[in-house]
């Protein structure tokens, strides 16, 4: 009976070498007959399936969780991203575009944010809306902008932030708590000069507080609704296309543009000049018909004398001589 209550106890061992032992120890050790050892050897068979099923459903999470890990692929975690893209599509109604865009965006759970309109020389007209959807039906919306007209240009980015969002979600239950501690002292605080002290940095731990939770909501607002920016314009005429090789009218009607075109800066120059010129001339009318007549004249020299009498003038110089003819000579 002693050795069957060790064997009892050592059942459960993972060790199936000890239970051997034991089983055998109990059969040498009772000298009972083949019934009992028949029955013994019934037990320790049992007790055997026990501990077989028990060290496999020990070992089995185990194996069928490192099985689990090493096919199945990771989990994602939640992240947070925030989406902007930025459209320009060409529409033949600008209106009947914008108009589109409103419905769309609204039916997604969105909302229409700033819009600016303008109209060209030629009275085409141009949108440019900022559009606010759901990051769910981002991809959805961004489809349906696309198909409103002609795609002239597509941009878009995603910014994972999810490292930020931890933070400032850590930093505010810090925050909140170092506010907590703040208003026990002030509750045990007896005198005046601490509670005054304890009353600032409760203000600043409290204006750090809320400006962390402003932070916090931004970046809930920016994940959780994604951002398109569509500008929309309308189609040009389109005109005929002419042949690419220029010939005589064509080189002529380039040379009488460049002719007009010369002329015209001619024309140009000639009008900046002209007030100059315009002032110059009268300023040379006024001196010669005005002030030059009323300048006193100067007086002729008078000729240089001496004690002797007046010097006298000179001589013109004899003309050079020449060879007399025979009629002269005569």
């Amino acid at each position: 009976m002693r050795t069957r209550r060790s064997v009892r106890r050592l059942a459960p061992a993972p060790v199936a070498l000890l239970l051997a032992a034991g089983l055998a120890l109990t059969g040498c050790g009772g000298g009972d007959d083949s019934g009992g050892s028949g029955s013994a050897a019934d037990r320790g068979a049992a007790a055997s399936r026990a501990d077989d099923k028990a060290g496999s459903a020990e070992a089995a999470p185990g194996g069928a969780g490192s099985g689990a890990r090493a096919t199945a692929p990771p989990k994602v975690t939640a992240s947070h991203i925030i989406r902007t893209a930025s459209l320009t599509v060409q529409v033949k109604d600008v209106p009947k575009a914008l108009e589109q865009a409103r419905t769309g965006t609204e039916n997604a759970g969105g909302y229409v944010g700033n819009e600016t309109t303008t109209r060209d020389a030629e009275g085409r007209e141009r949108t440019r809306v900022v559009l606010r959807v759901p990051v769910e039906k981002y991809d959805e919306v961004l489809a349906e902008l696309e198909g409103t007209g002609k795609l002239l240009d597509r941009s878009a980015k995603a910014e994972d932030v999810t490292d930020q969002v931890v933070d400032v979600k850590s930093r505010i239950t810090s925050q909140r708590a170092s506010v907590a501690r703040i208003r026990e002292l002030m509750d045990r605080a007896g005198k005046l000069s601490d509670v005054v002290t304890l009353e600032g940095e409760l203000s600043t731990r409290q204006a750090d507080l809320e400006a962390l939770l402003a932070r916090q909501e931004s970046l809930k607002d920016r994940t959780s609704l994604a951002t398109i920016t569509l500008s929309l314009s309308e189609t040009p005429v389109k005109k005929e296309a002419k042949d690419d090789d220029p010939g005589f009218v064509d080189a002529l009607a380039g040379g009488w543009n460049a002719f007009v075109t010369m002329l015209r800066w001619l024309a140009v120059a000639f009008g900046a000049v002209l007030p100059f010129a315009a002032v110059a001339a009268l300023i040379v009318l006024l001196w010669v018909r005005v002030v030059r007549p009323r300048l006193p004249r100067r007086p002729a020299p008078a000729p240089a004398t001496t004690a002797l009498g007046p010097l006298p003038t000179a001589r013109p110089a004899p003309e050079a001589t020449r060879p007399r003819t025979p009629d002269e000579q005569a």
